[in-house]
Formats: C-alpha cells, sequence, structure tokens
C-alpha cells in the first residue's frame, strides 16, 4: 500500500511538470509575436497600372511637424512643464499655400496651421478680434492671406499669411448658409457659396469685391436648370479661369468663365465611377484636372477639364490608415501637385505625392531639422 501511494504521487509530479513545461512553452510564444508587416505606402492607381501618387505623410497633431529647438527642450526640461499636444477634433476643410497647410475646425472654433517647411504649428481665429464661431470652408489668395468662411457668425474673415487678423465681410443680408469660397486667380475677388437650406432660397454664390469688401453679384438660384443650385456645396477656382462648384442636392459639378457665365455640368447621382452618391469637396491642380471628394464613396475621383474621369483615390474603411476614409470633407491639391485629403472621421489630412516628385522636393517636403 505504501509503494501504491507513492507511484500514484510519483505520477502526479511529472504531469505537473509536464503541464508546467508546455506553459513556459506557450508563454515563450506569447513573448516572441510574428513579427509585423513592414508598411507599403499605398499607390493610385494600384498595379498593374502605372502609380501617379504615393502616400507620403499624415497629419493628425502639432508634434507631427513640431521640432523642438535645443532652447525649448532645455526650457522644458528645467521648467518641469509638459509639452502640449494639439489635433483636430471636426476637421472640415483644407488650403494650402507654399507648404503651409491650413485646417479648418468646426468644434475648436479655429483653423489649425501646419507650417511644414517652418516647422511651427499654431491656431488661427481664437483671440479677438478675428474671434471665429464656426469655421467651415477656407482659401489661400495669392498674397498669401487666408480667407475663412463662418457659417454661425454669417461672415467671412481674412487673416494675414501669419494668422492675424485683417478684416471681416459680408453679413446676414447677404446669405444665410456661408460654407465655401475660392479666391480668383488675380485675387481681385472672392466667391462665397451660400448652401441655403430646404426652407431657403438662397442656394447661390455671392461675389465679393476684395478692393472694397464688398458684395457686388449673386449667381444662380435655386433649381436644376443650368446655372442653378440645390443645396451648393464647395467651391475651386481654375487655373486655367473660371471656377467649379459641387452642386451637392443635384449631384454635380458645374464650371463658369471668368465672366461667371454657365460653362458645362459634368456627373449624375449614381454609384458608378464618374457619379455621384454624396459629392463634397473639390480642387484643382497645376494642370488644370478637377478633384472631387465623394463622402458616401470614401474617395477622390479625378477628372480631367473636360469633366471625364481619369482615375479615382482611396477607399471607405473602418480604420483610419492611409488611404481609407469614413467621412472625408476637404481636399486641396498644392503648387507641386500634393494632394491634402481631410476627414473628419478620423480627424486626419492624408498627403499624397506626385510619383515624378521626389520627397525632398517642393514646398511641403520636409526640412532639415533645426538644432538651434
Amino acid at each position: 500500500m505504501p509503494h501504491q501511494i507513492s507511484l500514484t504521487r510519483t505520477k502526479q509530479l511529472v504531469s505537473s511538470a509536464t503541464a508546467a513545461l508546455a506553459l513556459l512553452l506557450l508563454a515563450g510564444c506569447a513573448a516572441t509575436p510574428e513579427p509585423a508587416a513592414p508598411f507599403v505606402p499605398p499607390v493610385y492607381p494600384p498595379a498593374p497600372a502605372e502609380p501617379r501618387f504615393i502616400f507620403e505623410r499624415t497629419l493628425l497633431y502639432n508634434d507631427d511637424i513640431e521640432t523642438l529647438t535645443g532652447k525649448e527642450k532645455f526650457r522644458l526640461f528645467a521648467t518641469g512643464e509638459a509639452r502640449q499636444t494639439y489635433g483636430m477634433m471636426k476637421p472640415f476643410d483644407v488650403a494650402v499655400h507654399q507648404g503651409k497647410v491650413y485646417v479648418s475646425d468646426s468644434v475648436q472654433r479655429a483653423v489649425l496651421l501646419f507650417d511644414i517647411p517652418g516647422k511651427r504649428f499654431s491656431l488661427i481665429g481664437t483671440k479677438q478680434p478675428g474671434r471665429l464661431n464656426k469655421p467651415l470652408g477656407i482659401d489661400v489668395g495669392p498674397n498669401g492671406h487666408l480667407f475663412v468662411a463662418d457659417i454661425s457668425a454669417l461672415r467671412i474673415l481674412e487673416y494675414d499669411a501669419d494668422g492675424k487678423f485683417v478684416r471681416r465681410m459680408g453679413s446676414k443680408a447677404d446669405f444665410s448658409r456661408p460654407t465655401d469660397i475660392t479666391v480668383n486667380n488675380d485675387g481681385t475677388h472672392l466667391y462665397v457659396v451660400d448652401t441655403g437650406g430646404v426652407e431657403s432660397e438662397r442656394h447661390n454664390v455671392v461675389v465679393f469685391d476684395l478692393a472694397s469688401g464688398k458684395a457686388v453679384k449673386t449667381i444662380g438660384q435655386r433649381g436644376s436648370k443650368e446655372g442653378e443650385f440645390n443645396l451648393p456645396l464647395q467651391i475651386t477656382t481654375n487655373i486655367n479661369g473660371g471656377w467649379y462648384i459641387v452642386d451637392g442636392g443635384n449631384f454635380r459639378v458645374q464650371a463658369f468663365n471668368d465672366d461667371d457665365s454657365f460653362k458645362f455640368t459634368f456627373g449624375k447621382v449614381g454609384r458608378y465611377p464618374g457619379q455621384f452618391a454624396r459629392p463634397k469637396g473639390i480642387a484643382t491642380d497645376p494642370d488644370g484636372n478637377i478633384y472631387v471628394i465623394d463622402s458616401a464613396f470614401g474617395n477622390v475621383q479625378i477628372f480631367n477639364e473636360a469633366g471625364e474621369l481619369l482615375m479615382f483615390m482611396g477607399q471607405r474603411g473602418q480604420s483610419g490608415i492611409p488611404g481609407r476614409y469614413m467621412l472625408p470633407s476637404g481636399i486641396d491639391v498644392d503648387e507641386d501637385g500634393r494632394i491634402y485629403i481631410v476627414d473628419q472621421f478620423f480627424r486626419k489630412v492624408d498627403i499624397f505625392r506626385p510619383v515624378a516628385l521626389g520627397a525632398d522636393e517642393g514646398y511641403a517636403a520636409d526640412p532639415i531639422i533645426r538644432d538651434d
């Protein structure tokens, strides 16, 4: 009987040792996970087509561009002060001028400036004079001045290149829901989109003379005919003259000449390439091509000056990885052809570079890190 008890105990010890060894092996496996696959920047159009654009970077926070100088690092170390981090809360539109990326944020009631060549970040419109209430559409004129459409305050605010307030234009007598703006090529006139509403007939474009700051013309009315609008949303200047506007409720883009006469229209409601489900942001590039964001498709469709579809970029997605969008809203293309896409849901700006442009070329290329 004592021998029988000893044998049973030995079996139990062996069994326990085996289980412990198995746990150690499992723990070892858990401690050394499979290496993550290397990040491959998305390109558009994808293979086997020849790529035209490649993902370059995403802007989320001030840390994405700011580099502390030696003096700033010493000050934080000496004072024990924590470095402040600023990000986007509800971005809407983007405008770029010589590497300065301006992003309107309706929740923060400000325009966020990501100065890439200057490696600095700042907030515009948070103080009087020139405090913003609900900024939406933005644009930068040829002189580098920033113009902001404030939909709640029913006015347009102008700031210089450093974000200093210059003046305000417009009132409720001029429009009911100013949502977007664009400055014409010679910097003489400002075009303001008045989106109107279900019970409003103010579905039009109001033109301001920038010399006087006064409204001088109203273009269009509510309707579906040529030159009429139904819930117009965003607008952009054609680099070769004239302008384009997203006619959201009519699921199309309308083109106008320099003299503001109707030119042509393209697009219709649908779910196939070249059609629109929820068109929103619009921009043009240095070659005159037209970029239209569709919030329902989660992509950007690119058309030539005749309104013919060339290609599209991005797709709808549940994650904020590059090229995936849930609520894309604003877009701009800079002087070098870089594309900037705003997504409200993921609170980001994706930047894509033409493959023909080197990563170290153009205004928005990463400058040498400051060490002074």
